[in-house]
């Protein structure tokens, strides 16, 4: 008792209006402060002033150019291509996430279904999220390899006559690509949006259902609309997690065929660790980052209209 009246004595005090001022929470913070600063705010300042000088790290003595990396990334062909692609699988796998994730969590939250059949299904529909981006690689690979078992599907369902090298060619390698970010990402949206319909009150649906609303309807009026905090976040985080997505590409097709698939995350590593540009690999890095802060804008303003 004594060593804690010490302590609010030492790190409580009054500010000039005469209001007791607690101090002993940000104590308490301080380490998870520190490690922020350390991990996050640090390295991101450091990104930022290495994007405004020319051959950082290699040079002891960088040169200040300004804006200058920015111009050459935004008018480097690999960076537009790039850009295309990374717009391309950002933009199929965040809807193509929230469509089946929506899909399967009202089909986990149907009456019709007994207890025991939505657990299996809720295990089924959730491996994938349980796979870790090597295991998830390795296993498309197998099954998009042109002897693989999606060809063999394919062949014997008459929608293929010969084996198509999925990874390997420029016309199809962005679409796989594409299709295991989808496989692989859709079970988060599943689990949040399953937990948000189940707490929807019943009372909504059963007084709609007796002022003659179809299910249509409800869906429309009741289940989107109660839902709509939920997607804004989830669809916030899927962005910024979709726009970072490395892991997944490196270890499918490392960016290629010739560029095919080819992101940002993917090309900021190649200048950095294959052509050693950290400046340019900087301003690259600075440019995603300035997309997401927008989108972290506005989501914190969605956010803020809520309260």
């Amino acid at each position: 008792m004594k060593g804690e009246l010490g302590l609010k004595k030492i790190f409580n005090s009054f500010n000039k209006n005469g209001h007791k001022i607690e101090k002993t929470p940000y104590l308490y913070l301080s380490p998870t402060l520190i490690l922020m600063a350390v991990l996050l705010i640090i390295p991101i300042f450091m990104i930022l002033r290495y994007s405004f000088f020319d051959n950082v790290i290699i040079n002891k003595n960088p040169v200040f150019v300004g804006f200058q990396n920015y111009i050459n990334v935004l008018t480097d062909p690999d960076f537009i291509v790039a850009a295309k692609n990374t717009l391309f699988f950002v933009s199929v796998s965040v809807i193509a996430h929230l469509v089946i994730g929506l899909f399967f969590a009202m089909l986990l939250n149907t009456d019709y279904l007994g207890e025991k059949t939505k657990g299996i299904f809720r295990v089924i529909y959730a491996l994938p999220w349980m796979f870790t981006a090597s295991v998830i690689a390795i296993l498309w690979k197998m099954m998009l390899n042109p002897h693989g078992i999606i060809n063999y599907l394919l062949q014997v369902g008459n929608l293929a006559s010969t084996n198509i090298a999925w990874l390997s060619s420029r016309s199809f390698a962005l679409m796989a690509v594409t299709l295991i970010n989808i496989w692989a990402g859709y079970p988060f949206y599943m689990i949040s949006i399953l937990a948000g319909l189940q707490g929807i009150s019943g009372d909504l649906y059963e007084a709609a259902a007796i002022d003659g609303a179809t299910p249509v309807k409800q869906f429309f009026y009741i289940t989107l609309p109660q839902l709509k905090p939920i997607l804004i976040s989830l669809l916030t985080l899927d962005f910024v997690w979709t726009i970072q997505q490395f892991a997944l590409i490196w270890l499918t097709t490392g960016g290629g065929p010739i560029n095919a698939t080819e992101t940002f995350s993917t090309y900021i590593y190649k200048q950095a660790f294959s052509r050693y540009q950290y400046s340019q690999a900087s301003a690259s890095a600075g440019i995603v980052l300035f997309i997401c802060t927008i989108l972290a804008i506005f989501y914190a303003r969605q956010q803020k209209a809520r309260t």
